[in-house]
């Protein structure tokens, strides 16, 4: 099985996420599913991964990790992404590799459209949102999501345009695909838009697309005149020439994506389950830092890309941005607040939207165990 979007339908349109969030989502996939009941496509998790896909300790290819003190409360999580890509690499690692079951547990991954992971975790479907800005939107929204972790918050965002397009200016009276409504494509592009005094729906319109690959489709096709996606969509975009407006990277941009958010609720019932995801997510980013060679092999395995050049370029995108200290930047949180299209983002406390108290746990022990060099004296 790869990540992909297969089983998963989205609405004709996305209204905006307060809306939406009125809707209750179908579960994707029973939290209460026992270890190893990935079995096969399903409508629930046609985009899973397989819980032990990948080499196996008794293979050599994983050294064991320390037993998690307490045990986690349950022993499968359901997390929902919103992408591929380098962003999610350490993630595949970390379920291919087998370290998240070295910490007990079996994760199921679905890839499916932000909003609707946002409504999953409302509706109980979805034990975890690993995924960009949503989360933020949803709580504006009244859901008691927070982010407990950031796995990336330096943006690999860019900004395209059609041949000829080459500055923000030029975007006036035309069209921008992106994602969702409240996305960080849609984030980054407000926050360029106010450099300029131009205002997204007065001045150029933003395209909304299912996913990623749906917004680089239109933007292919000539139905936008602009494209704000991260790798791997980036790559075939730069491949095919199209020339780059902005690189959010360069700008220095920081916004969470994709960092992993949960309902408020689920973090104060399930923190041993919460340790044991965030210590193995650690190994898997170990993982791919330190045998570049595997990871490239799981990649290649998910993605569907057999291009080498592609996967190495990608790689290296990841290696730009992966944290190895995964507390949530405030900073981060307030600079979609600011750029949100949503009435009330503006006058919110940045501090609502995350807890920083359980990766502070992890980052005290485990993390600092394994990337000293990243926690210094500290």
């Amino acid at each position: 099985m790869c990540w992909s979007q297969r089983g998963v339908r989205l609405a004709a349109a996305i209204a905006l996420l307060i809306a939406a969030l009125a809707c209750r989502a179908a579960p994707a996939a029973p939290a209460s599913a026992p270890a190893g009941s990935n079995t096969g496509p399903t409508a629930a998790n046609a985009g899973a991964l397989p819980a032990n896909a990948g080499p196996s300790v008794a293979d050599g290819a994983a050294p064991p990790a320390p037993t998690p003190a307490q045990a986690p409360e349950v022993d499968t999580l359901n997390v929902a992404v919103a992408a591929t890509g380098s962003a999610y690499l350490p993630l595949q690692v970390a379920i291919d590799g087998g370290y998240m079951s070295q910490h007990g547990l079996t994760v199921n991954t679905s890839l499916v459209p932000a909003s609707t992971a946002a409504q999953a975790l409302v509706a109980g479907s979805m034990d975890m949102y690993q995924g960009g800005a949503a989360a933020i939107a949803a709580r504006l929204g009244g859901s008691d999501i927070i982010y407990i972790a950031a796995a990336v918050d330096k943006s690999t965002l860019v900004l395209f345009g059609q041949q000829g397009i080459t500055s923000f200016p030029q975007f006036r009276g035309k069209t921008i695909a992106t994602t969702a409504v409240g996305a960080f494509g849609e984030i980054a592009v407000n926050q360029t838009a106010k450099e300029y005094g131009m205002v997204a729906g007065q001045d150029f319109t933003m395209l909304y697309n299912p996913g990623p690959e749906a917004a680089l489709s239109a933007f292919l096709a000539g139905a936008a005149d602009g494209l704000i996606v991260t790798p791997p969509q980036t790559l075939e975009a730069t491949e095919r020439g199209y020339p780059v407006v902005v690189d959010y990277y360069q700008q220095g941009l920081r916004i969470n994506g994709p960092a992993m958010a949960v309902l408020r609720s689920f973090a104060e019932t399930h923190p041993n389950a919460l340790r044991a995801y965030l210590e193995g997510y650690l190994d898997g980013l170990k993982r791919t830092l330190d045998d570049r060679e595997y990871a490239l092999s799981v990649s290649r395995k998910y993605s569907r890309v057999d291009d080498p050049n592609l996967l190495a370029m990608d790689y290296e995108q990841g290696q730009r941005t992966w944290n190895k200290d995964m507390t949530v930047d405030r900073g981060a949180v307030e600079v979609v607040l600011q750029n949100s299209p949503l009435p009330n983002a503006k006058d919110a406390n940045p501090d609502d939207f995350y807890d920083n108290r359980l990766i502070a746990e992890v980052n005290a022990t485990y993390a600092r165990r394994l990337f000293p060099e990243a926690f210094g004296s500290r």
